[in-house]
C-alpha cells in the first residue's frame, strides 16, 4: 500500500473532559487508519466516544494525547486558524440538523464555503449549481429551506459539503431527522458519491444505516471494540428492495 493511500491515521488518540472536578475519558487510546475512497461507518452506544472521535477527525477539536495525521500532516496540535483552513478546504460536513441558513436559498447555502475561501462570485455560483445538480436538486436552486422537504434539505447540505471538492465527507447521523424512506434515499446518494471516488466517514447508531458502508468500526467506552469489513454481498445497498 502506498503511503499516500492513507488519508487519516490516528495513533493512541485520547481525549479527556473535565466536568467540575471529575475527569471523563471520552477516548482512551484509538488507533485507526482510513484509506482514500473508503466508506467507513463509526458506531457505538451513547457515551462510546463516537461523536468525540468525529469532532477530532473533522478538526473541530484536538486530542488530549496521541497524534492525528491528515493526508500525512500531523494536525494534532494546530491552532484554531490552521484547523479552520483544513475544515474549509479539505473536509465536507453533513449534519443531522442540516445547518442551513433559513433565509438563504439553496444556491446561496451551497455557496457559503466558497465565499469563505474568497472565490469569485461567477465561479462560486457555477460550482454551487453543479453540486446541487449532482444531488438531484437542479430545479430547486432558488428554494429556501422552508420550501423544501427534510430529504431535500439534507441534499442541499450534501451539495454544500461537496462544493469545495473535499478530501473526505464526514456525515454525522445524516438520516437522524428523516423518515425511513427518505433516509434510504440519502444513503443511496452517499453510496453513489463513494462509487465516484469520495472518502466517506459516517457516524450512526443504527446498524441498518451502517450496513451501507464497506467497513464498520464499533466503539465502546472510548476504545475500538470491533473493526469489521462488510463483504460486497452482505452490504445493505445490494439488499435494497
Amino acid at each position: 500500500m502506498a503511503k499516500n493511500d492513507v488519508i487519516i491515521k490516528v495513533e493512541n488518540l485520547k481525549k479527556d473532559y473535565w466536568l467540575g472536578s471529575v475527569v471523563v475519558h471520552a477516548l482512551r487510546g484509538i488507533n485507526l487508519e482510513v484509506k482514500r475512497n473508503e466508506y467507513v461507518a463509526i458506531m457505538g452506544p451513547s457515551g462510546s466516544g463516537k461523536s468525540t472521535l468525529m469532532n477530532i477527525l473533522g478538526c473541530l477539536d484536538t486530542p488530549t494525547e496521541g497524534t492525528y495525521f491528515f493526508e500525512g500532516r500531523d494536525v494534532s496540535n494546530l491552532d484554531d486558524d490552521e484547523l479552520a483552513r483544513i475544515r474549509n478546504k479539505k473536509i465536507g460536513f453533513v449534519f443531522q440538523t442540516f445547518n442551513l441558513l433559513p433565509r438563504a436559498d439553496a444556491l446561496h447555502n451551497v455557496e457559503l464555503p466558497l465565499i469563505y475561501s474568497g472565490m469569485p462570485a461567477a465561479e462560486r455560483k457555477r460550482r454551487a449549481r453543479e453540486a446541487l445538480e449532482r444531488v438531484g436538486l437542479g430545479d430547486r436552486i432558488h428554494h429556501r429551506p422552508s420550501e423544501l422537504s427534510g430529504g431535500q434539505r439534507q441534499r442541499v447540505a450534501i451539495a454544500r459539503a461537496l462544493v469545495n471538492n473535499p478530501s473526505i465527507l464526514l456525515a454525522d447521523e445524516p438520516t437522524g431527522n428523516l423518515d425511513t424512506k427518505t433516509g434510504e434515499e440519502i444513503m443511496e446518494i452517499l453510496g453513489e458519491l463513494h462509487a465516484q471516488g469520495h472518502t466517506i466517514i459516517l457516524v450512526t447508531h443504527e446498524r441498518y444505516i451502517a450496513e451501507h458502508a464497506r467497513r464498520i468500526v464499533r466503539l465502546r467506552d472510548g476504545l475500538i471494540e470491533q473493526d469489521e469489513r462488510i463483504p460486497e454481498t452482505g452490504r445493505r445497498r445490494n439488499n435494497h428492495r
